[in-house]
């Protein structure tokens, strides 16, 4: 993706050169800091943009806290000093002139001073935006002054790490311009989910909030769009919103009998949620389908893409319904649910023109497919502050949930001796913190009291009562069940030292989902390909992967997020090379399976 012009820089050229024509030919990559070219030169020869940007990466993080500082520091200010001097480098000042801020109201500028001077006065160096955005088109000023007082409130330790994936960022925008290259289908993917947010349930909507729940017209508005672009966009052969609800698109291999390899995520969000939670899993192979269309290209498989309707159990208590249906243990009892307005499923399937009596027609046979892989967000920090973009999933934690309940003696907190309270709250305390020492123990088991309630509590009195609830994961059901054990026993443990009375009341308990060992190898493979090291990981959270587990071989593929990776939140984001990156990596996917059914 090398546009040709004289002033496009080349690998062949980058190669080429010795060290110091090397260094001369990035420079203004990163800020006034050539010491990083000069060390990345030593993994040469590249054979990819992305296998330079990595080694470019690798260089600042095993840099000292010194250098990493001092790369931080020969940033400017933004609307500084400096812009105001007109003694930015070339690159800064076409930065932050593309995002407005050499446009400021004198409002605008008066309050990015003040928090300039908040911020180092805090940090002690300066803040770090890429101000040109995970679209690379420039942040608007007023998420730029947002975002700059929202990371006023980090720990400094964080906020360093935060202003060198910023600075990361702005490397791999200024290396895009400097190698002409445009991540055209990553913008694609990008700008479809940016369309796919304006549909949104009230009053979320008019917060400018994302909530799109099971059958509400904001849902059933994403279906029709994902439907439309299936078909005028994309080239599938066939498109359907099944009895379910759920969106489902096939490209036809070179026979419309061939096997297909089914892939998707869900389309629903959580109330106030983020853009890209599931939707990058269903976006991601409607591109890749896309070009297979333009370029004409029929596989020896058929390639089914499924917009999965239900997964977050956000309207109904009825989590991984869609994908339920599509193995066949879609729970009919379901049905006669009510959400918070009184409504039935049954009434909101009826309402929305679905079938309820063809739910069992959507069971697929297992022998019709290659196996299933989702495209997904990673939801959490990891990929972020390792600087990868991509990470391989091994397992989906299997995971068990509690409601639970300890019960003392309420009494007054001035007259009852220490000795002889009986504190509900005290002794949940002292669980959450084995609990959190129990599951460090082990890599990959974690352990979490989200919910912790004293019922009618007062300043003035002992907890009589206390209810929490408890949430363990593993990547395998024996170190999950082993954990759940530990904790359990303590629970009594303490309960009994300090005589009291417990109830655990287990809610959910699902099994751990490990990738296909050929599946998993494929995405390896893949992300090789691209020039990236392979990174395996774990998912901590669900997915409709773990579903379709039960019926056919799955693999995930994890792409960074931005904000540390923070999800089910409107913060949750990613850039268009990063999703560019999981594009091909899926089309490298597909090659290989191609390669293997020839």
């Amino acid at each position: 993706m090398n546009a040709a012009s004289p002033a496009t820089l080349t690998l062949a050229a980058l190669n080429a050169a010795d060290r110091a024509a090397f260094v001369a030919l990035l420079e203004g990559i990163y800020e006034h800091s050539a010491w990083i070219a000069e060390r990345a030169h030593a993994q040469a020869p590249f054979k990819s943009l992305v296998h330079l940007k990595q080694a470019l990466a690798d260089v600042v993080r095993q840099a000292s806290e010194a250098e990493q500082l001092g790369l931080i520091r020969a940033h400017p200010e933004l609307a500084g000093k400096a812009m105001v001097s007109k003694t930015l480098t070339a690159e800064s000042t076409h930065e932050q002139g593309r995002a407005g801020l050499t446009d400021c109201t004198p409002q605008e500028f008066e309050r990015l001073q003040q928090l300039n001077a908040d911020y180092n006065a805090k940090f002690g160096f300066p803040f770090i935006l890429a101000v040109r955005g995970p679209r690379g088109l420039g942040l608007p000023r007023s998420e730029i002054i947002a975002t700059f007082a929202r990371r006023l409130q980090h720990h400094p330790d964080f906020e360093r790490a935060e202003c060198l994936r910023n600075i990361h960022r702005i490397a791999e925008i200024r290396l895009n311009d400097k190698f002409g290259h445009e991540p055209q289908l990553g913008n694609l993917v990008w700008d479809w989910a940016e369309h796919l947010a304006q549909h949104s349930e009230p009053p979320y909507a008019e917060r400018g909030e994302l909530t799109v729940t099971y059958l509400t017209d904001a849902h059933r508005a994403c279906a029709q769009r994902l439907l439309h672009w299936m078909k005028a966009d994309c080239g599938f052969d066939s498109v359907e919103i099944d009895a379910v609800g759920n969106v489902v698109g096939v490209y036809h291999g070179a026979s419309p009998t061939a096997p297909r390899l089914i892939t998707g995520s869900h389309f629903d969000t959580v109330r106030n949620g983020g853009k890209y939670d599931g939707r990058l899993g269903i976006l991601v192979p409607m591109a890749c389908v896309r070009e297979l269309h333009r370029q004409g290209k029929r596989l020896p498989f058929g390639i089914e893409v499924v917009g999965f309707s239900e997964e977050e159990g956000q309207r109904y208590k009825a989590t991984f319904l869609s994908s339920s249906a599509l193995t066949g243990t879609f729970d009919t009892a379901w049905l006669d649910q009510a959400d918070s307005q009184g409504i039935t499923m049954r009434q909101a399937m009826q309402a929305a023109g679905l079938c309820v009596d063809d739910i069992p027609r959507v069971k697929r046979s297992p022998a019709q497919y290659l196996g299933f892989v989702e495209v997904h967000i990673e939801q959490g920090p990891v990929l972020n502050e390792i600087d990868l973009p991509l990470g391989v999933v091994t397992s989906i934690n299997g995971s068990v949930r509690y409601l639970c309940e300890v019960v003392g003696m309420a009494s007054h907190a001035g007259t009852t001796p220490m000795d002889r309270r009986r504190d509900a709250a005290a002794a949940v305390a002292e669980l959450i913190l084995f609990a959190e020492r129990r599951a460090a123990q082990v890599p990959d088991v974690v352990a979490t009291v989200g919910q912790l309630e004293v019922p009618s509590g007062s300043i003035n009195v002992v907890p009589g009562r206390c209810r929490f609830s408890l949430d363990i994961r593993a990547t395998t059901d024996a170190a999950r069940d082993a954990c759940e054990a530990d904790i359990l026993a303590e629970l009594t443990a303490i309960c009994e030292r300090r005589r009291l009375r417990h109830s655990a009341e287990r809610t959910m308990k699902v099994a751990a989902a490990p990738s296909d060992s050929q599946w998993q190898r494929r995405w390896e493979q893949a992300v090789q390909a691209l020039g990236l090291p392979v990174f395996r990981m774990p998912s901590g959270a669900g997915h409709d992967a773990m579903k379709m587990h039960d019926v056919m071989p799955q693999a995930m593929l994890f792409v960074r997020g931005l904000n540390s990776g923070i999800s089910h939140n409107p913060l949750e984001s990613s850039t268009n090379d990063d999703i560019e990156l999981s594009v091909q990596a899926f089309m490298r996917l597909i090659d290989q399976l191609e390669s293997e059914t020839r």
